[in-house]
Formats: structure tokens, sequence, C-alpha cells
């Protein structure tokens, strides 16, 4: 019969629950979060991400994207606009999408700042201010 003494004995369970503790994580490691294969990640350069403050009454100049723009108020209310359309408030957590080309601004509202996530793609090209009557909605 095997004699085991206290300290074999925690020198034993450590060596096993260590054994243990590596297989869980090799096993958590190696499973998917996607079924059917993982998905490719493109190595394109062209899309932008970007987080922007507007402070009260600030805005952007009207401007066009080469292909897209998703725009987001993270905190505190703002506005955007295509040429020709109504205005539009900007709310946390609604996003705002503009395709490529067409005309539009963004900034806070008024009366309140906002942090705006910005998502776009394409050469952005920019054209004048925003007129104090398209900024309030007249």
């Amino acid at each position: 019969m095997i004699e085991y003494t206290r300290p074999r004995l925690v020198s034993m369970l450590t060596l096993v629950l260590g054994g243990l503790a590596i297989l869980l994580v090799a096993r958590a490691q190696s499973q998917s979060n996607f079924v059917g294969g993982e998905p490719a990640r493109s190595q394109t350069s062209n899309v932008r991400t970007s987080e922007l403050r507007f402070e009260a009454g600030s805005r952007s100049n009207w401007h066009s994207h080469g292909n897209f723009q998703v725009i987001m108020a993270e905190e505190g209310r703002g506005r955007t606009q295509m040429r020709g359309e109504p205005l539009q408030e900007m709310l946390p957590g609604v996003a705002h999408f503009t395709p490529r080309g067409v005309v539009h601004w963004h900034g806070a509202a008024p009366d309140s700042h906002m942090v705006q996530l910005t998502i776009s793609s394409g050469e952005t090209s920019w054209l004048g201010p925003v007129s104090e009557e398209d900024y309030l909605g007249r």
C-alpha cells in the first residue's frame, strides 16, 4: 500500500487541478462563435471609424462620401439632414445611414452636445457651410 503524506497529496492535487485547468482553457479557446467556419476579415483601409464630440450648436459642412456613412449619437442630441430632405433629430442608439454620393451634414443640437460614432467608407467631398436656416430646420 502506498502511503500519502499531506504535502504529497497537496502536490498531486495541484498537478491534477492544474492539468484540468489547462484542458478547460484549451477547449474554450478552440470553440468557435460561428457555425460553418470562421469568416475572413477584410484587410481594407477604406473603412474608417471615429468618435467625435460636437459642442452645442456645432456641425459639419455639407459633404458626401464615396461609398457610405453610418452615424449614431452615443451621448447627447444631434441633428442630421440629407440635402432636400427634412431635418432629422439624432438620439443615442439610433443609426443614420447615408448612401454613396448623397450630400448631407450632421452635428449637435442647438442646446446639447453630441458624441457621435462614425463609420464611413470612400473619400469625403467637402462642400460649403450649413446655413442657419437649414440648421434650424426652417
